[in-house]
Formats: structure tokens, C-alpha cells, sequence
């Protein structure tokens, strides 16, 4: 047993997605949650950025002696992991891995489309993975640099949000695709919007709840799961306004988190 937190961070509220699922499958866990939301987004930054700033993630969250890190930020995850993941002393699990092994698992055409933000886009780390699995499989890319501030302003399902949807996806539905990776845990807010877009026919895969399955199975792999819970088990820190975090937060998790957030200066990491 290794009653250690689980550290997860992400460029914003984002990754809550990611935390809300890691809760459901592994609910006796404790978690540290980091939103760096003084510098959101990351999607449009420089990779030189993205490196500084994931660097400075970790770095915090390793004061908190935690026994892995979660990066639940699609940019950082595709554009910064690769290159740091040997950095540090302990595990680092990013969404990627899992979202495309339970894509190439689910794709019966092997069409599979995947949108994020430019960052990670840029990167081509999906589809580098996802023809590592088969070369014949077609991916088809798509950078949606709009809907992360969409999610982080509250517009789930409305007109706007539906317009810019249809903008982003037409070619990808166009192309045929029957599976859909969702690149950055923003979206899984918008996966009513999205799904309704890319019709019935079209497998959705989420990569927060994702990577919440692969630590479910590391985790009781290694025997390294907690064996009970602690009552003040859930803690959130955030780089700018705490009241937003908590309001739109709360939102995103599907339960209050009303005094348990606390704010920090990234910088000093």
C-alpha cells in the first residue's frame, strides 16, 4: 500500500475532467490538483514555454511528495513529456497513451480523427503512437484553438459553441472517420455539442477518463493504491483567481470544492 497523493496538473480547469474520473475509478485516493490558471492556455504557446512551464508544474507538485504525477493537459503531454519524462525521480503518466490505445481498440474503419489545441496538434504525437499500432491507420488532425477558452468561460452548449464546433469538425466528418479522440481535457465539456456533431456513428474517446483506467491498473499493479480514505483528501492550488476556480470548478468536478483551493506563485518553481 502507498497512502501518497496523486499529483495531477493542467494549463487551467481542463484537467478537472481528468481528476473528476481518476475520483470515480480510484476513490479512496488522495489528489493535489495544480491549474495553472495565470497562464492559460498552453496550446498556443512556444514549446520552449510549454517545457518551462511543465518543468514548473512538476516541480511544485513534487513538494507535496507524491507517488506519481498525472499530466492532464494534452499540450504539455504531447509536446512536453517526451522530452522530460526522464527528468524527474518518479513516475509521470501523460493522456495521451491511453486515449490512443482505446482508439486503435475501438476504430472498425481505421479513420480516426483527433482534435486538441495547436500545440498539440503541432506535435503529431498521436499520430505518431497511433501508426506505431498499424501504419494503415488514417488520422486526421484538427487544431481547435477556440474551445478551450469557450469551456474556461462556462459556454458549453450554446449557438456560438455549436458554430465553431461545425467549423472545426466539417472535415473530419467529412472524411469518415468512426472514432474521435477528444486531444485535451477541456473538450470532454463539450462532448454533447461535439457528439451531436459528428452523429451516433462516431466513438468519442475521452482522454481524461482515459488515463484515469491506465492508473487505476498501474496503481493496483504496483501495489501502490491507498488503502482507505482520507477525509481531507482533495486539494485544488491555482496560479490566479481562486473564486472563479471554485465556481466554474465546481462545475467541471460535479461536486463543490468551496474552500479547498488555495492560490500560489508558479514563478517560484
Amino acid at each position: 500500500m502507498n497512502n501518497k497523493s496523486i499529483g495531477v496538473f493542467d494549463s487551467g480547469l481542463g484537467g478537472l475532467t481528468a481528476v473528476k474520473e481518476i475520483m470515480n475509478e480510484l476513490p479512496n485516493e488522495s489528489i493535489i490538483y495544480f491549474g495553472d490558471t495565470g497562464r492559460v492556455p498552453y496550446g498556443t504557446r512556444s514549446r520552449d514555454t510549454i517545457l518551462k512551464y511543465t518543468r514548473g508544474d512538476i516541480r511544485f507538485l513534487k513538494t507535496f511528495d507524491v507517488k506519481i504525477i498525472v499530466i492532464a493537459c494534452g499540450t504539455a503531454s504531447s509536446a512536453a513529456l517526451p522530452m522530460i519524462k526522464d527528468e524527474f525521480d518518479m513516475p509521470i503518466v501523460g493522456v495521451i497513451d491511453a486515449a490512443v490505445y482505446a482508439a486503435v481498440r475501438a476504430t472498425k474503419n481505421k479513420k480516426i480523427g483527433v482534435i486538441g489545441t495547436p500545440g498539440t496538434i503541432k506535435s503529431g504525437e498521436y499520430e505518431k503512437q497511433i501508426t506505431a499500432y498499424d501504419p494503415e491507420m488514417r488520422v486526421y488532425n484538427r487544431a481547435c484553438p477556440m474551445f478551450v477558452p469557450l469551456v474556461e468561460n462556462g459556454y458549453f452548449d450554446c449557438e456560438v459553441t455549436r458554430l465553431i464546433a461545425a467549423e472545426y469538425l466539417e472535415e473530419i466528418r467529412a472524411a469518415g472517420v468512426d472514432t474521435l479522440i477528444l486531444g485535451c481535457t477541456h473538450y470532454p465539456l463539450l462532448e454533447k455539442v461535439i457528439g451531436e456533431y459528428m452523429g451516433d456513428g462516431v466513438t468519442l474517446i475521452n482522454s481524461g477518463a482515459e488515463v484515469a483506467k491506465y492508473l487505476k491498473k498501474k496503481l493496483h499493479g504496483d501495489t501502490a493504491h491507498s488503502a482507505s480514505p482520507d477525509a481531507d483528501r482533495y486539494r485544488y492550488y491555482v496560479s490566479d483567481d481562486v473564486s472563479s476556480f471554485e465556481e466554474l470548478g465546481s462545475i467541471f468536478l460535479e461536486r463543490e470544492i468551496n474552500g479547498q483551493v488555495s492560490k500560489i506563485d508558479i514563478e517560484k518553481y
